[in-house]
């Protein structure tokens, strides 16, 4: 079962790659990298609904909406699921959405990926893993974003705002989507509130933003809202969400 589950989700992911080929010289209005919790604070319900909410959103006519309506029309698009410092993943690799039917194959290639869950939180490791996960992108693109979503504060690794700092330096927009789950993280509370940590410790860059989900039930249109404003942002210009 398992086998037949890898052998789907890397005919998905490959499905992708003629895009991304065919397309790599093309520059596109953003290059999004969404790196996204899957620490054992996370359990296999709330991983499916964080899933869900990315494919949801990447499909709504609004959004490709936002997509189509940039200078280059398109975006550029990897996926990334972290845990400890020692657990980063490229679930799927860059892909040029500038369709419906780009937009709903990468949905699809999401949905059929195998999944795996590690102890700890790393921030940091998810920063730094993004970062370089934006070198190796072969698109041209205008802004660079990392977004990062997740139900903890860092517990492993460097500390988060060292990785945060180095992807500033480098031009790098980091926005925040932290899940304020009142289950607390091994049995502990965060240190201070969650949201008022990725304000001071995750977020930075020109533009940087912070959309709170209040639970994984929330999770899905908190998606939408932030992905529909990171892509319709023109650098220079106000913005109406």
């Amino acid at each position: 079962m398992r086998r037949r589950s890898l052998l789907a989700a890397a005919g998905a992911a490959a499905a992708l790659h003629p895009t991304s080929r065919a397309k790599a010289e093309d520059p596109v209005d953003v290059a999004l990298v969404l790196a996204v919790d899957v620490s054992r604070s996370v359990d296999a319900d709330e991983a499916r609904l964080q899933r869900l909410g990315y494919r949801t959103a990447l499909t709504d006519a609004q959004l490709i909406q936002a997509i189509r309506g940039g200078m280059m029309g398109s975006i550029a698009l990897a996926y990334v699921e972290w845990a400890g410092i020692e657990y980063q993943r490229l679930v799927l690799p860059w892909t040029r959405i500038g369709t419906q039917q780009a937009a709903e194959a990468w949905a699809t290639a999401l949905d059929e990926a195998p999944f795996a869950s590690l102890s700890w939180t790393s921030i940091s490791g998810a920063i730094d893993f993004s970062r370089r996960t934006l070198d190796s992108c072969p698109f041209e693109a205008t802004r660079k974003v990392i977004d990062v979503s997740g139900d903890g504060v860092n517990n492993s690794g460097p500390p988060a705002e060292e990785a945060r700092d180095r992807a500033v330096a480098e031009g790098i927009t980091i926005n925040g989507l932290p899940i304020l789950n009142d289950r607390p993280t091994f049995g502990r509370r965060p240190p201070i509130p969650l949201d008022i940590y990725f304000r001071e410790s995750v977020i930075g860059g020109p533009g940087a933003f912070m959309i709170a989900a209040e639970d994984f039930g929330d999770f899905g249109q908190a998606v939408r809202r932030k992905l529909i404003r990171e892509i319709a942002e023109r650098p220079g210009q106000p913005l109406r969400v």
